[in-house]
C-alpha cells in the first residue's frame, strides 16, 4: 500500500473542458502564458502521448471516473452511426447504478471525495454525483450555456452538496459581451478550503477539479481580462494557469505536496469550431474535438508527486483518462473491480519508474471503434469528420486541415484496408502508408490481432443517451424551494435524441 508516514495518499485530478494539446508552453504554445503548469511539468513528469476516451466531454469523464470506455459505460447513442453525444439538459439518461465510480471505491479506504465544476453524468436526482460516491460538489450538472428564458429552457443550476444555490446568469454572472465571470475565483476558493478542511482534520481525500473556462462562451474574472497575447481564450487559460499554482502552492505550504499525487488534463481536445476566438490549439495533430483524429483526443497531461515523481520527466506511455481509475486506485492500496471488464491500466510503473508498458488506444466515436494505435502506428477503420449538410452550415471540426481521402464528410469504411499513419514521422496524420509497403502489411498483422481480442470480448452497455425529454431538464431541482427559483416543467414527451456529429 502507498501509505506515507500512516497517511493514506491524497488525489487531486484536475481535468478541464477541450484544453488543446498545445495549449500549453510546456507543450510548445508560443506566448509561454502558463508559467504554473509548465513549471508542474518541469518538477514532475510530462505525457506526449495521452489520450481521452472519447471525444466529447460527457462521455470521457465517465471513463475517467469508471475506468471503461463510454460504449461500456452506457455512454454512447445507438440512434445513429458513430454519433457523437453528450448529456444536455433534455436527456434522460445519466451514470447507470450499475457503474462503479472512482469515489465510490475510494470511500472503501477512508477518502473524502469532492467534486468541484461540472459534473455531467446526468442530472435527475438518481444521477447525482453524492448518490455515486463523492461527499461534496459545488458546481454544475451541465455546461455553462445560457442566458436562458427559464420558460421554454431552464438556465443552468449550481449545486452545493444535495441542493442548488442559484442559476448561472441570475446568480452566477457571466458576461457574454466582455467574457467577464468570477466562477474560476470560486471554484478555486472551493478547492483550497476543502483541501485546508481535509488537512485539518488529517483525512485523505479525493479532489476531482473540473472547471470550464475554456468550453465556449469562455470567461475569465475581470483580474485577466485582457491580459492574454491570445484574446479572451488566452486569459481563460492563464487564469486557470494562476488557479493551478495557488492550489500546488497551497499544498506545499501546508506540508502536504509529497503525500498529494496531482494529474492534470483534459477531456477532449481544443473545439476547432470555436477558433480563434473561443477555441485553443491541438499544436501538430489534425482536427479537434467531435473527431477521433489526433486533434480530437491526444490531451495533455501532466503528473506531480513532489519526492516521488522524479523532475523533468518526458514519458511516452500509451495513455488514457481511463488509467486514472486504475492508477488512483493503486495508489490507494486498492485492486480495480474484478467483475467487470476494465480499460484503464496502473500508470505507476510507467511515472515513478520510467517503465513503458505496451497497451493499445481504442478511439471510439458512439457506438463504433473509428481507430487503434498501437505503438506509433495509427489504423483508421473509419473516417469522418462531419457530414456535408453540417460543414455546409459553416461547421467545421477541421478549418484549414483538409486532408484528402483523411477528413471525409461521409462516414468511411476503410475495415478491409484500413488507413495507417506512423505517428511518429507525420504526427499530423497526412501521409497514410502504401497498402503494398511491407511495413503497412507487417503492421497490420499486429494491428489485427490487437482489434479481433478487442472485439471478441466486448459487450456493449446499455445506451443511456437515446432518449431526450424537455420534461426532465433543470426546471426545479433540489432546494428550488428554497430560493423560490422552481419553474413548471412541460408535459412529459420523450423523442429519441438527435445527434448530427
Amino acid at each position: 500500500e502507498h501509505r506515507q508516514h500512516g497517511i493514506l495518499l491524497r488525489l487531486l485530478l484536475c481535468s478541464f473542458l477541450q484544453m488543446g494539446w498545445g495549449d500549453l508552453g510546456a507543450f510548445g504554445e508560443p506566448s509561454k502564458e502558463t508559467p504554473n503548469l509548465d513549471q508542474m511539468a518541469s518538477e514532475g513528469m510530462l505525457f506526449m502521448d495521452f489520450y481521452t476516451a472519447n471525444p466529447l466531454c460527457s462521455p470521457s469523464r465517465a471513463a475517467l471516473l469508471t475506468g471503461r470506455l463510454p460504449v461500456r459505460n452506457g455512454f454512447y447513442t445507438t440512434n445513429g452511426h458513430a454519433r457523437n453525444a453528450y448529456t444536455p439538459q433534455d436527456i434522460v439518461g445519466g451514470i447507470p447504478d450499475s457503474e462503479l465510480l472512482l469515489p465510490e471505491l475510494l470511500k472503501k479506504a477512508g477518502y473524502v471525495n469532492k467534486i468541484i465544476g461540472k459534473w455531467h453524468l446526468g442530472h435527475r436526482p438518481q444521477f447525482h454525483p453524492l448518490k455515486h460516491g463523492f461527499d461534496e460538489w459545488f458546481g454544475s450538472p451541465n455546461c455553462h450555456f445560457g442566458p436562458y428564458d427559464n420558460k421554454a429552457v431552464p438556465n443552468i443550476p449550481v449545486y452545493r452538496d444535495w441542493e442548488m444555490i442559484g442559476r448561472y446568469y441570475e446568480d452566477f454572472k457571466i458576461d457574454l459581451k466582455t467574457g467577464e465571470a468570477n466562477l474560476t475565483q470560486i471554484y478555486l476558493q472551493e478547492a483550497l478550503d476543502f483541501i485546508s478542511r481535509q488537512q485539518a482534520s488529517q483525512q485523505p481525500f479525493f479532489l476531482y477539479w473540473a472547471i470550464d473556462a475554456t468550453h465556449a462562451p469562455v470567461y475569465a474574472s475581470k483580474h485577466f481580462l485582457g491580459s492574454s497575447q491570445r484574446g479572451l481564450y488566452g486569459d481563460a487559460i492563464r487564469e486557470i494557469d494562476d488557479s493551478i499554482g495557488k492550489i500546488l502552492k497551497h499544498l506545499q505550504k501546508l506540508g502536504i505536496s509529497e503525500n498529494t499525487f496531482v494529474f492534470f488534463t483534459s477531456d477532449n481536445g481544443a473545439a476547432l469550431i470555436s477558433a480563434p476566438k473561443q477555441g485553443g490549439s491541438n499544436g501538430r495533430f489534425l482536427c479537434g474535438k467531435q473527431t477521433t483524429f489526433e486533434g480530437g483526443m491526444r490531451e495533455p497531461a501532466i503528473a506531480w508527486w513532489p519526492g516521488h515523481i522524479p523532475a523533468g520527466g518526458v514519458s511516452h506511455q500509451l495513455g488514457n483518462v481511463m488509467d486514472l481509475f486504475t492508477t488512483s486506485l493503486s495508489l490507494a492500496g486498492l485492486q480495480p473491480p474484478s467483475d467487470r471488464q476494465i480499460d484503464g491500466i496502473d500508470l505507476l510503473p510507467a511515472i515513478l519508474q520510467g517503465k513503458l508498458i505496451d497497451r493499445p488506444i481504442f478511439y471510439y466515436r458512439g457506438n463504433e471503434m473509428m481507430a487503434v494505435r498501437v505503438g506509433l502506428y495509427k489504423a483508421h477503420y473509419w473516417t469522418w469528420s462531419n457530414s456535408w449538410e453540417e460543414y455546409s452550415k459553416g461547421i467545421d471540426f477541421c478549418p484549414g486541415q483538409n486532408v484528402s481521402g483523411v477528413t471525409t464528410h461521409t462516414q468511411e469504411e476503410h475495415t478491409t484496408l484500413p488507413l495507417l499513419f506512423h505517428l511518429g514521422r507525420d504526427p499530423g496524420e497526412k501521409y497514410p502508408l502504401s497498402f503494398a509497403s511491407e511495413e503497412y502489411q507487417g503492421v497490420m498483422e499486429r494491428i489485427s490481432a490487437v482489434v479481433q481480442q478487442h472485439k471478441e470480448t466486448m459487450v456493449p452497455g446499455v445506451p443511456q443517451l437515446n432518449v431526450c425529454d424537455k420534461a426532465v431538464m433543470n426546471w426545479s431541482p433540489p432546494g428550488c424551494e428554497k430560493l423560490g427559483k422552481c419553474l413548471q416543467p412541460p408535459e412529459s414527451n420523450p423523442k429519441k435524441c438527435f445527434w448530427p456529429h
